[in-house]
Order: C-alpha cells, then structure tokens, then sequence
C-alpha cells in the first residue's frame, strides 16, 4: 500500500479539529482529517460562542450561517424568592472594540456540520471511521499509521482529539486530573411552563446554586443541575429544578439530550513535541464547563496554530514560531482553569449562603476570559493585543476593519495618509484605510492572521 503525502494529519474531527482543517484548507496547506466517528455531532456538549470567537469567525466567513442559526444572549440574573434579585449585563458594555456584545447560544452540532461540509465542498472530507494507530516521528517528517492500513507521511500531526487523546497518551505527556466531587446533570430540550421565558442565563439562588437555565437556538433550553452524585435519574433532576423555580413549574415536551457529568481540570505539560506534533483543544486542557470557555478555547487554539504552521511550510519562517504556540496558549489554558473552577466551586461553597449571586459576581470580574476579549499574548503595550473591531473607509466603501482581514495573510493596516516606503512581503496584505473613530494613534499597524497586533510602526 503506497503512503499518502499530506501537510498536516489532523486526529480528532470535534470543532477544534474540523476548524483547524478549514483554516489549513484556506491557507493552501494539504490537509487529512482523521475519526473514528461515522459522522458529526448531531446533539449536546457546548453550548454558546463567545464574542471573541464571533470575530475569528467573521474573518473566516463562518459568521452569518451561524449568526442565523443562534441565539443572542449578553444578560445574567438571578432568581430568588419568587423573584429576579440581580440583572447584570453591563460588564458587556466596557468591552472595548467589541463589535458582537454577547454569547451567539448555539449548539456545538451546527459547528461541526458547517464546517464539515466545508471541507466537503473543499475536496477534503474528514476519513470517518477510522482510528490511529502509531504516529511515528522522523527526521523532518511524521508517519501515521491508520487503522485501515493506510500510512501518511506529513510535517505535522496535530492531536485534537478530546481529553482522552491517543495523541497525548502515546507520546507520554503528563495530564494530571484533578476531580472536585462536583457532578452536573445536563437537560437539553423543549420545555413547558408558566415561567415567563427570558432571553437570558438564569442562575436560581435556592438552597443552593444549583440550577442554571440556559437558553438555546430556536425552541430547546439547557439545564444544568448540580447533583453531587454519580447515580441519579432525569426525574430527581427535574425535581431539583422545580424546586429552584418555586413557585413556578416546568416540565419536558421533548428532551433532546440528558447526560452526567462530573468536573475534571488539566493542562497538559506539554502541548508540543519537538515542533512535529502538537495538541490542541480538550486533548491539552480540560475543565468545568462553567463560563462556557471549553469550545471556545480550542478553537482559539486552532486560530493561533494554523497560521503559524502556514507561515514556517509556504513562507519559510523560521521554525522557533511554531514554539511560541505553547507559549502563548498554555498560559491561557492555565487561565480559563483558575476561571472556570473558581466559578463551579461557587455554586458549592459560599460563606454568606448567597450561591447564585456569588456566581454571576464572579462572571462580571473575570468577563475578560468569559468573552474572550480579555485575552491578550505578553505584557508589550498594544503588541500581543487583539485587533480592536472598529468602523473604516476602505475606500469608496465603509465596513467593519475585520471584513478586510484575511486568515491566510497578515495584514498591514496603513492609516489615512502614512506612506510605505519599505518592501512588502507577499505574505502582508496591506489595506489603506481612515477613520475618525480609530482607536489607534499609530499610522500603521501590523496584524497577524489571528487578529492579534504583531507590531506598530509610528
């Protein structure tokens, strides 16, 4: 059997995977995707893309399928007593170039299923049904081996497939699992009741925080009930919810999923090995699902690898760039772990008894991560720093500075009348534009292709 040549072999075809093969796709590098799975996804796990991931998307022209299918939601409240004790949605309006000023609440499956048919339409379908069996490194190169048989020599192999990676466990990269004895049930479903239905995340403050109402695209809703124990059945879940609502009621017309969790937190210790295999998503880092972080992680883990392998295989950059991948991101995983965990052990522990409110304080304070427009690489200023998302003239026509942007390039923002006297590299794209609402008093700014500033020249 002849062995496949291929760019990059991704393992794993979950959001991360898929995402990270689209973006390859865009940026002409050849791409194979492998999973065991027959298909996407087609019910549960994450549930909402936060404003940061909006504006990845929008780069890559995911956004307005997606926006259409969603829902928007930027406000959290608490119920108690019979009654709304706490609305919170202004933390949303100090976000700075924050163009999409909310969570889209949209289902993980519709991800998966865009962007599959993505890479169908590009002639680079996922190989379902099939397993890894050996990833080997060689001198220059990668040599999978498939479960069919099927060999595939590659620069890079990227591990992104899930918290029980073969990837990471085949290479020995230490995961240490911490468990705090928290375990949810998750109900997704249409519901009925006489609870006015709000557009909003409702935390209910009962006995505890124990129950949070979320809402979802077109007619389901979520539920997550803290339980505390791995055996319980849907009815003691709905019981506690009920309970929470008093003196209203719910019930279930249709459940489209019910599963158990229990919280698990984890960065892997490494999240490369020697610049040839890399982890991204789950396979790397782990944790409650508390802020919703976890999907939208891991695709910013796609966005800031996949132009950095770009970038060493079309444009001949220097390797040490794929080093910074691990640099930038495990502290960011790192992060979204000190988040989200303070934010579950919330619902448990509260000195005052005041669980729910305690939970949406601690959303207002750590929003930065929440929405993701906290996240920044290094401590240099306006470098490392996203692109803020502001209105430009480009010129005969006004836009959104992120429409220009192209995930394949970096992009050389030149400002009104600043002349570029200096060689453009056929990897730059340079877009002439003027605005009097610039949040930016530099004449030209160079942007990665992730959308994070690279340098500024005066």
């Amino acid at each position: 059997m002849s062995t496949l040549i291929a760019d990059v072999v991704i393992v794993g075809a979950g959001p991360v995977g898929l995402m990270c093969a689209y973006l390859g796709q865009l940026c002409g590098l050849q791409m194979i995707i492998v999973d065991k799975s027959t298909g996407p996804l087609e019910v549960g796990r994450a549930d909402a893309l936060n404003a940061r991931t909006l504006q990845l998307l929008k780069i890559v022209g995911l956004f307005d399928e997606l926006y259409s299918m969603g829902k928007t939601c930027h406000t959290s409240s608490v119920w108690a007593d019979g009654k709304f004790v706490s609305r919170q949605s202004e933390w949303w309006d100090q976000l700075e170039g924050c163009f999409h000023k909310y969570f889209l609440m949209l289902g993980q499956s519709y991800i998966e299923k865009l962007v599959d048919r993505k890479l169908k339409e590009l002639g680079s379908a996922v190989v379902r049904s099939t397993s890894v069996d050996n990833i080997e490194i060689k001198m220059d190169s990668c040599l999978t081996t498939l479960s069919n048989g099927v060999k595939i020599k590659s620069n890079y192999v990227i591990g992104a497939d899930g918290s029980r990676s073969f990837v990471r466990e085949h290479f020995k990269i230490p995961f240490e699992i911490v468990r705090p004895q928290i375990v949810w049930a998750v109900i997704d479903g249409v519901v009925e009741t006489d609870f006015k239905k709000v557009p909003e995340i409702i935390v209910f403050q009962s006995n505890t925080s124990d129950v949070a109402w979320i809402p979802r695209e077109g007619n389901l809703d979520r539920f997550y009930v803290r339980m505390d124990t791995k055996d319980f059945t849907f009815g003691q879940a709905l019981s506690k919810i009920n309970r929470a609502m008093q003196p209203y009621s719910l019930k279930f017309k249709d459940i489209v999923w019910f599963s158990r969790f229990s919280v698990k937190e984890s960065v892997a210790e490494k999240f490369s090995i020697r610049d040839r295999i890399f982890l991204a998503g789950d396979a790397c880092h782990i944790h409650s699902v508390n802020g919703g972080q976890g999907l939208n992680t891991g695709l910013a883990d796609a966005f800031n690898l996949i132009w950095k392998i770009h970038m060493v295989l079309k444009h001949g950059k220097l390797d040490d760039l794929l080093k910074t991948y691990e640099e930038e991101r495990k502290p960011v995983a790192q992060s979204v772990i000190e988040t989200s965990g303070q934010l579950v052990r919330s619902t448990k522990d509260s000195k005052t008894g005041t669980h729910a409110l305690d939970y949406v304080r601690l959303v207002e304070k750590h929003s930065g991560n929440i929405t993701g427009m906290g996240i920044r690489y290094g401590n240099q200023g306006l470098v490392g720093t996203r692109l803020y998302d502001f209105e430009v003239s480009n010129g005969s026509r006004t836009c959104r500075v992120y429409s220009l942007l192209d995930y394949s390039k970096f992009a050389l923002l030149v400002f009104d009348d600043y002349e570029v006297n200096f060689n453009i590299p056929e990897f730059v794209k340079v877009i002439p534009v003027s605005s009097k609402n610039s949040p930016y008093k530099c004449k030209a700014i160079l942007v990665r292709p992730d959308s994070y500033i690279e340098s500024i020249m005066m």
